[in-house]
């Protein structure tokens, strides 16, 4: 399981998911998740705060390992209008 919060807003497909939104790679996500089937160390951005180990692992295995998540996130980005 990987669950991440994003700390920006954005795009799968034609979705858009805003900051704050918590996603999951489908393997024990919880009520309110966002599925993101396909999830892996390849897609994730360095907007994507991981919440648990498997993120971590994730995190980890990717381009950004070495790069901090923003401590806050305005939202900015994910205004309506």
């Amino acid at each position: 399981m990987a669950r991440f919060q994003l700390r920006a807003a954005h795009y799968k497909g034609s979705v858009r998911l805003k900051a704050g939104t918590v996603i999951t790679d489908g393997v024990g996500g919880q009520a309110g998740d966002y599925l993101w089937s396909g999830l892996s160390s390849a897609n994730i951005t360095p907007d994507m705060a991981p919440l648990d180990a498997g993120a971590n692992t994730m995190k980890s295995g990717s381009v950004y390992a070495n790069v901090g998540v923003p401590a806050t996130c305005t939202g900015v980005g994910s205004i309506d209008g």
